[in-house]
Protein backbone atom coordinates (compact mmCIF):
# COMPACT_ATOMS: atom_id res chain seq x y z
CA UNK A 1 0.00 0.00 0.00
CA UNK A 2 1.35 3.35 -0.60
CA UNK A 3 1.27 5.94 1.69
CA UNK A 4 0.46 10.16 0.37
CA UNK A 5 3.02 11.99 2.12
CA UNK A 6 3.09 15.89 2.28
CA UNK A 7 6.63 15.50 2.68
CA UNK A 8 7.42 18.37 -0.20
CA UNK A 9 4.79 20.72 1.16
CA UNK A 10 6.35 21.02 4.76
CA UNK A 11 9.43 21.89 3.41
CA UNK A 12 7.75 24.14 1.04
CA UNK A 13 6.13 25.65 4.26
CA UNK A 14 9.57 25.63 6.36
CA UNK A 15 11.66 27.02 3.48
CA UNK A 16 13.97 24.43 2.99
CA UNK A 17 14.74 22.29 -0.20
CA UNK A 18 14.72 18.51 -0.53
CA UNK A 19 18.24 18.64 -0.95
CA UNK A 20 19.16 20.43 2.56
CA UNK A 21 16.95 18.21 4.55
CA UNK A 22 18.51 15.20 2.59
CA UNK A 23 21.70 16.47 3.86
CA UNK A 24 20.49 16.94 7.34
CA UNK A 25 19.21 13.85 7.80
CA UNK A 26 22.48 12.04 5.95
CA UNK A 27 20.70 10.77 2.79
CA UNK A 28 21.48 11.65 -0.94
CA UNK A 29 18.77 13.65 -3.46
CA UNK A 30 18.23 10.65 -4.79
CA UNK A 31 17.79 8.38 -1.67
CA UNK A 32 15.01 11.24 0.01
CA UNK A 33 13.00 11.10 -3.11
CA UNK A 34 13.17 7.46 -3.18
CA UNK A 35 11.68 7.27 0.42
CA UNK A 36 9.12 10.07 -0.55
CA UNK A 37 8.19 8.46 -3.99
CA UNK A 38 8.13 5.19 -2.12
CA UNK A 39 7.32 2.95 1.13
CA UNK A 40 9.80 4.75 3.82
CA UNK A 41 10.91 3.46 7.11
CA UNK A 42 9.69 4.59 10.30
CA UNK A 43 13.28 5.52 11.12
CA UNK A 44 13.24 7.62 8.11
CA UNK A 45 10.11 9.33 8.45
CA UNK A 46 11.00 9.88 12.34
CA UNK A 47 14.20 11.69 10.89
CA UNK A 48 12.76 13.96 8.64
CA UNK A 49 9.81 15.07 11.47
CA UNK A 50 12.88 16.02 13.81
CA UNK A 51 14.90 17.88 10.66
CA UNK A 52 11.44 19.48 9.86
CA UNK A 53 10.16 20.13 13.62
CA UNK A 54 7.00 18.60 13.30
CA UNK A 55 4.89 15.84 14.72
CA UNK A 56 5.47 12.45 12.37
CA UNK A 57 1.37 11.93 11.56
CA UNK A 58 1.99 15.94 9.80
CA UNK A 59 4.04 13.85 6.74
CA UNK A 60 0.66 12.39 6.01
CA UNK A 61 -2.03 13.77 3.77
CA UNK A 62 -5.06 13.57 6.37
CA UNK A 63 -8.28 12.73 5.58
CA UNK A 64 -11.28 15.22 7.04
CA UNK A 65 -13.22 12.42 7.92
CA UNK A 66 -13.23 8.38 8.90
CA UNK A 67 -10.82 6.09 9.64
CA UNK A 68 -7.17 6.00 9.37
CA UNK A 69 -4.57 3.53 11.03
CA UNK A 70 -1.24 3.71 10.95
CA UNK A 71 0.68 0.33 11.27
CA UNK A 72 4.65 -0.49 11.91
CA UNK A 73 4.86 -3.34 10.48
CA UNK A 74 8.77 -4.86 9.96
CA UNK A 75 10.41 -1.83 10.46
CA UNK A 76 7.97 0.65 7.63
CA UNK A 77 4.86 2.28 8.25
CA UNK A 78 1.55 1.42 6.46
CA UNK A 79 -1.67 3.60 6.36
CA UNK A 80 -5.13 1.85 6.11
CA UNK A 81 -8.33 4.13 5.12
CA UNK A 82 -10.69 1.61 5.86
CA UNK A 83 -11.55 -1.06 8.21
CA UNK A 84 -11.36 -3.79 5.11
CA UNK A 85 -8.27 -2.69 4.03
CA UNK A 86 -6.91 -2.89 7.33
CA UNK A 87 -8.04 -6.46 7.98
CA UNK A 88 -7.12 -7.30 4.47
CA UNK A 89 -3.28 -6.63 5.42
CA UNK A 90 -3.48 -8.40 8.98
CA UNK A 91 -5.01 -11.44 6.95
CA UNK A 92 -2.12 -11.20 4.84
CA UNK A 93 0.14 -11.21 7.50
CA UNK A 94 -1.68 -14.19 9.21
CA UNK A 95 -1.39 -16.01 6.66
CA UNK A 96 2.59 -15.21 6.36
CA UNK A 97 3.23 -16.46 9.77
Amino acid sequence: MRMKLRILELCKNKGITQKALAEQIGLSAVGLSKAINGNPTLSTLEKIANALGVDIVELFEAKREGFTALIDHGGKLYRFDSIEALKGFISEVENNL
